[in-house]
């Protein structure tokens, strides 16, 4: 037996398997538009709404892991509640087993045709769209080429006694099954990938369909680890959803195990006449399908569960306007009141993710760096539905001239104040850069940095404090705070050159801190327009 053979088939199989399934979903997310974030964040109102939505973003981006790592960063970023996530994750489970089907249907022999067909659009045509499309059927193709490949590198075991033997060990006992199942799935970090595997192997005649099913409950628990691994370092809402995923599936694999002569007798009487390879894809649709079912109606209990497991105030924040009312439209003056509230609010982030990223930059921990894009997120977010807001006040012509003027004047705040949140977005990056470097930083340069973002802290919250109070005195000290900053920027950047001299501080060093410097410098900037504007009003 030639195991470098059997060995090299195996694995190349496997990756142009994977190869196929990733190459598949790229092309099926481009052609579908990159809205899936959208759709998850929009359409998952209610329960019933998010699992049709997993399913649905499950089918087109074929990855049930990718669907819950998404909508574990959806509820990491606020844009999604616990109990949004968990219909979107029980609907991703469904929406996962497309892929078993896919590979249930034997057209193995067509697969060089096919990537042939996929090649062609690929090079030959010029629409983007087209070139989509043949990344589908490219994927496609290479997802049954590498079937083929893997069918046969494992088809000399059958005559490995210890291999057979091994099978019917596992036939028989259906719990070292879904251990074995379980640990290959966290081992390749895709259900798809091992079911299909299962799938082969079975085609072969090695392991009989009882036999198979312990496997397929365990590849659905170990498919778990990928939501635990991007939980890891995020917000307690985030791990709570990768809880509810593990929850559902460990759930799901006990009550299948239990009634496995039942569900075994099930398969056989749906997947009379076909072969089993698609039998084995109507037992993880079965699965999946019934698993929802059960715990679709327990969403409230398997969200008290995981907040239970994982105990801990969520920092909640409310990822869209709560002053902008549509209603108040029609009383102009009131609107551009609420207007003003909400830039108020919008400013207050502006100034806490400047904050975030400061504590990133000095303790490095990345829950900060997370906090403040988070916050980005929701200025930038703020500033398009603020503009909007205004756009339409403006366009009911219930202002008066002066009212007006000022409305027009209030459009340039909120534009400094998500101008103040992008360059707390480039100090997060530049954190970055320097962690993942290794940039160390002198003394002396640590203490100027730390000093230089203190003062900038210091300007936007006067600045915020003469906005919402149209207070001159306030207006008056932010000028004085940002000619200060303008100061501490010269004086900071002769230190450094000093110290570069003096090779006191490298140049990697040198390029981060004299960054950082314009980027503070200039968020002094943006505040010392807002108050401008507040002294221009109140002349």
């Amino acid at each position: 037996m030639d195991w470098q053979e059997i060995l090299f088939k195996f694995v190349g199989g496997l990756g142009i398997f994977l190869f196929g399934i990733k190459f598949m979903s790229d092309g099926l997310q481009k052609s579908a538009g990159d809205k899936m974030r959208g759709i998850l964040e929009k359409y998952t109102t209610n329960p019933i709404l998010g699992v049709l939505v997993g399913v649905i973003v499950t089918c087109l981006i074929q990855s049930s892991s990718g669907t819950t790592v998404m909508a574990i960063g959806l509820v990491n970023a606020g844009l999604m509640t616990l109990r949004q996530a968990i219909g979107v994750v029980l609907g991703a489970n469904i929406g996962t087993t497309m892929t078993a089907f896919i590979v249930g249907i034997k057209i193995e022999e067509y697969a060089l045709p096919i990537i042939a067909v996929g090649a062609f659009f690929l090079f030959f045509l010029n629409k983007k769209r087209f070139q989509y499309i043949g990344q589908v059927i490219f994927g496609f193709g290479m997802l049954f080429l590498g079937l083929s490949t893997m069918s046969g590198g494992v088809k000399p075991l059958r005559e490995l006694p210890a291999f057979t033997d091994f099978m019917i060990q596992m036939a028989d006992q259906p719990v070292l099954g879904l251990v074995v199942g379980t640990i290959f799935t966290m081992i390749v970090q895709s259900s798809s990938a091992t079911i299909g595997i299962l799938q082969t192997i079975a085609d072969e005649g090695m392991i009989s369909l009882g036999g198979s099913l312990p496997i397929l409950f365990g590849d659905n628990i170990g498919t778990t680890i990928t939501a635990v691994l991007a939980s890891i370092g995020a917000s307690i809402a985030a791990k709570r959803t990768a809880l509810v995923h593990v929850i559902f599936n460990v759930c799901g694999a006990i009550i299948f195990m239990l009634l496995l002569p039942v569900v075994l007798w099930v398969v056989l009487w749906l997947g009379e006449g076909v072969n089993i390879r698609m039998q084995i894809a109507y037992a993880h649709g079965l699965f999946n399908v019934t698993n929802t079912l059960i715990f679709l109606p327990l969403i409230p209990v398997l969200a008290w569960i995981a907040t239970k497991f994982i105990p801990g105030k969520m920092e909640e924040i409310q990822f869209k306007p709560i002053y902008l009312d549509d209603r108040l439209l029609a009383t102009p003056a009131v609107a551009l009141g609420q207007a003003q509230h909400e830039i108020v609010r919008m400013g207050q982030y502006a100034r806490e993710s400047l904050q975030d990223a400061t504590k990133y930059f000095f303790d490095r921990d990345t829950k900060y760096a997370d906090l403040a894009l988070q916050k980005e997120e929701l200025i930038n977010e703020l500033n398009r539905k603020i503009t909007e807001y205004i756009i339409r006040i403006h366009q009911k012509n219930g202002l008066p001239a002066g009212e007006s003027e000022k409305a027009s004047g209030w459009f340039q705040t909120v534009s400094d104040i998500e101008r103040i949140g992008d360059h707390a977005e480039n100090v997060v990056e530049l954190a970055e850069f320097s962690i993942n470097h290794k940039i160390l930083f002198s003394e002396a340069a640590t203490k100027e940095l730390q000093e230089m973002m203190e003062v900038a802290d210091q300007t936007v919250e006067k600045a915020l404090v003469a906005l919402e109070g149209q207070d001159t005195d306030a207006a008056n000290t932010v000028l004085e705070l940002e000619r200060k900053l303008d100061d501490l920027e010269v004086v900071f950047r002769k230190n450094h050159i000093i110290r570069l001299n003096q090779n006191i501080c490298s140049s990697s060093a040198g390029t981060i801190y004299l960054d950082l410097l314009t980027n503070l410098e200039r968020i002094g900037d943006h505040c010392k327009n807002i108050a401008q504007f507040v002294l221009h009003e109140q002349h």
